[in-house]
């Protein structure tokens, strides 16, 4: 059994998603992260045994097995060539990013292995199988997906809701959304389908926000050593 330890670069390292990978990758002797990469050149070269590197140097971090990305849109290019060049895998959970870059991503998937999501809960992913199996068993029924956060959330519907949508589409079903914005509601997706004298409801519910730094964290696991191709989070439950 190989016990060494899967080598961890970091990118988008301040902010809150960074914070929560640096701190449950920790705990996790499976993992060990060698860089941690943000946007400014950093106050102290090493905190608690990480070297940290501004993002212009992100050519210069030590060799790594895979790399996590929770940066902005602008951000996600650079470190996905990085990865590119070294042939070695990405976890990005970066929203906003454009049609060139999802394409930009899916030439990538041709050389290394990638998953890039809307969201990393593992529950959420299997939410969506679910949704997909529910569509295709229950069609023309209607579909309606719920997706509620808290008030300083701006985008509705939420990526999340968008991706369950997706999934209903593939299942044959013409899903339709609705917002709820309230309080600080983490995020809570509810996928109801209606036919004739009764309904079926899904739902996934997050008490907390680790669940996504555990889930990008477990799918880094599962990325590293795995062919190229472009995969996503319900691929890497096993």
């Amino acid at each position: 059994m190989n016990n060494t330890p899967i080598r961890l670069l970091i990118h988008g390292a301040s902010g809150r998603m960074g914070q929560a990978l640096l701190r449950l990758a920790a705990e996790d002797a499976s993992l060990q992260v060698v860089a941690a990469v943000v946007r400014k050149p950093p106050t102290q070269r090493v905190v608690e045994g990480i070297p940290y590197f501004a993002a212009s140097e992100l050519a210069g971090v030590p060799a790594f097995d895979v790399a996590i990305d929770f940066s902005l849109p602008e951000g996600l290019d650079p470190v996905l060539a990085l990865c590119a060049e070294r042939g070695v895998g990405l976890v990005s959970g970066t929203t906003g990013i454009s049609d060139a870059q999802q394409a930009a991503l899916n030439s990538a998937a041709g050389r290394i292995a990638l998953v890039w999501a809307t969201n990393f809960s593992l529950g959420v992913a299997v939410l969506a199988e679910l949704v997909e199996r529910a569509a295709q068993a229950l069609p023309g029924w209607d579909c309606d997906i719920v997706e509620s956060h808290h008030v300083h959330k701006k985008d509705a519907p939420s990526g999340t809701a968008l991706t369950l949508g997706e999934s209903a589409v593939q299942g044959g079903a013409a899903p339709r959304y609705a917002s709820l914005r309230a309080g600080d509601i983490i995020g809570e997706h509810f996928v109801q389908f209606t036919g004739l004298g009764e309904r079926v409801e899904l739902v996934h519910r997050a008490t907390s926000r680790d669940i996504f730094a555990r889930g990008a964290l477990h799918a880094a696991r599962q990325l590293a050593g795995r062919a190229a191709g472009r995969y996503r989070v319900r691929d890497l439950l096993g």
